[in-house]
Formats: C-alpha cells, sequence, structure tokens
C-alpha cells in the first residue's frame, strides 16, 4: 500500500489515482479514503490526479494515541503535499474533511493550492458558544461521544441513517452503502474515532477561513441533519472572500454518495472555470 511518514512518525495511507492536475480529498469522520471512490474515478477518468488519504487514526494509517487534532490533521495534510510535491492543487474536503483544508490553508497558506472546495463542511464552528449561537449545544457532541463508547459498532450503524438522508420518507434506503459506512467506521481507531469529536466540533475556523485567498466553491444540503447548514455552509460562504455556495434543496450530510452524479458533474464544472477551452 502507497503510505509516507509524518515528522512524529506516523504511517499514513493513500491512493493516487490518474494524470493530471492534483486534486487532494479530505474524508469525512468516522470513514476513510474510500468515501471518495466515486468523485475520484469519475475525475480521473477525465484528466484529473486524484489523491485521497486516510487520516491519522482512520482507515489503513497509524492509529496514533495523539495528535488526533485539527492542526496535526492539517500539518499531515501538508506534509502529503510535500511528499508527492503537489502544486496547483484543487483541496476538496467533506465534513471533517472540510475543516482540515480549512486549517490546512490557515496554517500553511495557497501558494500550492489552486482552489478549494467544502462539501457539508464543519466549519466556522459547529459548537454553541455566545458568539455562534447557531450552533448545536455541547450535549448533542457528548450523546455523540457516549454512543461510539458504549457501543460504537451499534452506534455507526444506527448513524449511517441521518447521514444518507434514509430516514426521511419516501428515501430509497441502499444497504449496502450503509454497510461500507459502518466499515469505514469500524477501520478506525475507537481512542482516534473519540478525538475526532472534539475535533470537528469544538474547532473554531473562523480564521483560517479568512485566509483563503483561492476560488472556492461550498457545496451543502439544506437537510444536513448531520452538519446543519445555518451554523455552517451559510456562515462559511460569507466569511470566504468570493466564495461560491451552491445549495442542494433536500440533500442530506452523505449526498457524495446519494447525489453523486450531481456531485461530480458540480465539481468537473468548477475544475473547468477559468481553463482554456482547447484549440
Amino acid at each position: 500500500m502507497p503510505t509516507f511518514t509524518t515528522p512524529d512518525g506516523t504511517s499514513i495511507y493513500y491512493k493516487d489515482w490518474g494524470q493530471g492536475q492534483p486534486l487532494v480529498f479530505s474524508h469525512g469522520w468516522p470513514l476513510s479514503a474510500d468515501a471518495w471512490e466515486d468523485q475520484m474515478i469519475f475525475l480521473a477518468d477525465r484528466g484529473y490526479r486524484c489523491i485521497a488519504h486516510d487520516r491519522r487514526g482512520h482507515g489503513r494509517s497509524g492509529q496514533t494515541w495523539d495528535g488526533n487534532n485539527m492542526d496535526t490533521y492539517a500539518d499531515d495534510l501538508a506534509a502529503l503535499v510535500t511528499a508527492l510535491d503537489l502544486r496547483d492543487a484543487v483541496h476538496i474536503g467533506h465534513s471533517t474533511g472540510g475543516g482540515e483544508v480549512a486549517r490546512y490553508i490557515g496554517r500553511h497558506g495557497t501558494s500550492r493550492v489552486a482552489k478549494a472546495v467544502l462539501i457539508g463542511a464543519v466549519p466556522p464552528l459547529m459548537l454553541k458558544t455566545a458568539s455562534n449561537p447557531g450552533g448545536l449545544p455541547l450535549s448533542a457532541f457528548d450523546e455523540i461521544r457516549a454512543g461510539v463508547l458504549s457501543d460504537r459498532s451499534q452506534f455507526f450503524r444506527e448513524l449511517s441513517m441521518p447521514f444518507y438522508g434514509f430516514n426521511r420518507p419516501g428515501a430509497q434506503v441502499s444497504q449496502g452503502l450503509r454497510d461500507s459506512f459502518w466499515l469505514q467506521g469500524m477501520l478506525a481507531g475507537h481512542k482516534a474515532a473519540l478525538d475526532c469529536i472534539r475535533a470537528f466540533s469544538e474547532t473554531d475556523f473562523t480564521a483560517d477561513l479568512k485566509r483563503f485567498d483561492v476560488p472556492t466553491l461550498v457545496l451543502h444540503g439544506d437537510d444536513d441533519q448531520i452538519v446543519p447548514i445555518g451554523a455552517s455552509a451559510l456562515l462559511s460562504s460569507k466569511i470566504i472572500r468570493n466564495a461560491t455556495l451552491k445549495i442542494y434543496e433536500g440533500a442530506p450530510h452523505g449526498m457524495c454518495s446519494t447525489l453523486k452524479a450531481r456531485v461530480n458533474d458540480e465539481l468537473l464544472a468548477f475544475l473547468s472555470q477559468g481553463v482554456p477551452a482547447a484549440s
């Protein structure tokens, strides 16, 4: 398996498909790079180099006891960029991965970044605070922690329903997709899965978003039951300079899977903007 080693000695797995301008995908919690395969196959077939890594503690990467926080996630992403010498890259992050992309730009800048995409992403801040009254209360994340600690296997099975909107009337439930979610979640280390809840819920990305100076696309479903749009995309799209916000009516958090054809076409159109037509 292709891996690289971070400065603190952690082995990070990644997949590297296709040739062309690099697209770097950062996945959500508690998943792995496998969550991006629908996008990676589509875009690699259309002339892009698609790279996705398993965040530390997730998937096939090393399960460290420490370092399960956004600063380290961002530094691991920077180490991947350096290891593969990626330039003019487009960074695409879903959910927690959107926070990872934001913190990467906040800590490492955009000298190697051409564009960014945030899909169902957690920035600017999920937690309800005095300055962020639209966020979710701490008790909501305490319940997630309790579920992971009590019986994370059953918790992940149940979480797959609202994640993909399968709990909505008339939804066509894919048991295979639910099983894939569960499998990816169970590949994550228990400590990493637990620590990441604090990372995605209590990290304030406002300052990071203000450092974005590249074209940015923000996609979000208005029926996202995991990362409500009011405390995320509606705010982050205003903080990021000249961001383009596109709201998917009725779409769930896991829309990269349930609406993959639409998301794929959206990404391809955004990637093609500003590229001269072939003569």
